[in-house]
């Protein structure tokens, strides 16, 4: 892929291309565009989008009758053992990392299966008025400063402090996000802490660390700094409601900006803030790939040359990424002007370290057998809000049942767990650095 000279090579080639994907909103405006653009140096390839609502759920069962379609976005369930069964490789990680970042989600034993489409910061999109009008002049750096910040906006305003948008469901996975580089300035927690660590979701006393992720949506849910019954929360509606001021914040990625931008007629007041959780005074976010592409290795030869320069159009000349609220893969890529904010001495920009060698599905695997599904389902962030709401299990009580189950399924893979103290990034090792 990285040897393609764009509008020069395979100018000639054939081909009638299938894209699944999960941006639906898409489909007539962005997606139409690109493929207008694309054929001015491809006359020959002709390209369909087909949006799935339900993507992860309905994609993954399509996924495996083989018979899909030339493109996709890899769903998350898919395990890296399991890459090379669906997908062509684009080539070794090694020369690819040459030109592009992030590889890392879907390359197994050296060969890249998938493409990041986008880089994602971890953070909290909110109302710069709603914020304003509560009195808050500069940003939470802390779980405890948010509380207090998020009293003030439903104290001073008639907003709701965080909306949780809980009755999505997919929604609750930008949670797990933030609980290893972002919670402990560690690019290696997910390795050292979370595989190979022990009780990894306790309390660790300094307001760091996965508790004090899933702390900070357990007490702003019994505090009542959420809207009043998570299970009517209106995903598409609370793009206007957050652009319109009846929102404070939300916790998702850097990807939601523009979304919640374009929700209304108040872009200018939408921003972005690094999660309220600081390290010896430096607040840290994760830049990770969205979702990656994925050509179908049933795909004729034809369709796969053609799909693999459209993933080039699309990383490369199509602006998709900064559009959508990310940062383009590309090595040296500068930062979008609306994440500027996070240019600062106080904030480090982290890459989470790749699996060592002959680890690289541990991650999954415990995950999978604990059935917490980070990362994939929401399950945690889930049960924080429904034990929240009921008074139920406390975070303490969840918190030790997560560890149990983490406990059991490293056990089943191997991992005798040992202690671990997060290792924060110095300046030097941050991203682009």
């Amino acid at each position: 892929m990285d040897q393609i000279n764009l509008g020069t090579d395979y100018t000639d080639i054939k081909a009638n291309l299938k894209f699944i994907t999960h941006r639906t909103d898409l489909l007539d405006t962005d997606f139409a565009e690109y493929i207008k653009d694309f054929q001015k140096m491809y006359p020959n390839v002709s390209i369909e989008y087909e949006g799935i609502t339900n993507y992860v759920d309905d994609f993954t069962t399509r996924l495996s009758t083989g018979d899909w379609g030339d493109i996709c976005m890899i769903p998350t369930t898919i395990s890296k053992s399991d890459l090379g069964e669906y997908f062509i490789s684009y080539g070794t990680e090694d020369t690819l990392r040459k030109k592009y970042t992030l590889l890392d989600n879907f390359t197994y034993n050296g060969q890249s299966y998938g493409m990041p489409s986008m880089a994602n910061l971890s953070g909290v999109v909110y109302n710069k008025k709603v914020f304003s009008d509560a009195g808050i002049t500069t940003a939470p750096v802390t779980p405890d400063e948010f509380m207090e910040d998020l009293q003030k906006i439903k104290d001073k305003t008639d907003a709701v402090p965080l909306y949780t948008n809980f009755a999505a469901g997919w929604t609750m996975t930008a949670w797990d996000a933030y609980i290893d580089g972002t919670a402990t300035g560690d690019p290696n927690f997910t390795n050292a802490g979370l595989d190979e660590g022990k009780n990894p979701f306790s309390d660790r006393g300094d307001g760091t660390g996965p508790y004090a992720v899933y702390n900070t949506l357990y007490e702003a849910v019994s505090k009542k700094l959420t809207e009043d019954d998570p299970t009517t929360t209106d995903w598409e509606g609370s793009k206007g409601m957050l652009n319109s001021g009846k929102i404070g914040c939300m916790f998702l990625g850097s990807w939601a900006i523009p979304q919640m931008k374009s929700a209304g007629k108040n872009a200018d007041e939408i921003a972005y803030m690094p999660f309220p959780i600081s390290v010896n005074g430096i607040q840290y976010a994760v830049e990770a790939p969205d979702y990656c592409y994925g050509i179908n290795k049933n795909s004729s030869k034809d369709n796969q040359i053609a799909a693999i320069c459209y993933v080039k159009y699309l990383m490369e000349k199509s602006g998709y990424a900064v559009a959508q609220g990310g940062m383009d893969c590309i090595a040296g890529a500068e930062m979008p002007d609306f994440l500027k904010d996070f240019e600062s001495d106080k904030i480090r920009i982290i890459v989470n370290e790749a699996a060592p060698a002959g680890k690289e599905t541990l991650h999954n695997d415990i995950n999978n057998d604990s059935e917490l599904g980070l990362n994939v389902s929401g399950a945690c962030a889930k049960a924080v809000v429904q034990n929240a709401v009921s008074g139920g299990e406390s975070m303490k009580d969840l918190a030790d049942e997560w560890n149990k189950a983490w406990a059991s399924a490293q056990e089943s893979n191997g991992v005798t767990p040992a202690d671990y103290t997060p290792v924060p990034a110095a300046a030097s090792s941050i991203a682009g650095n």
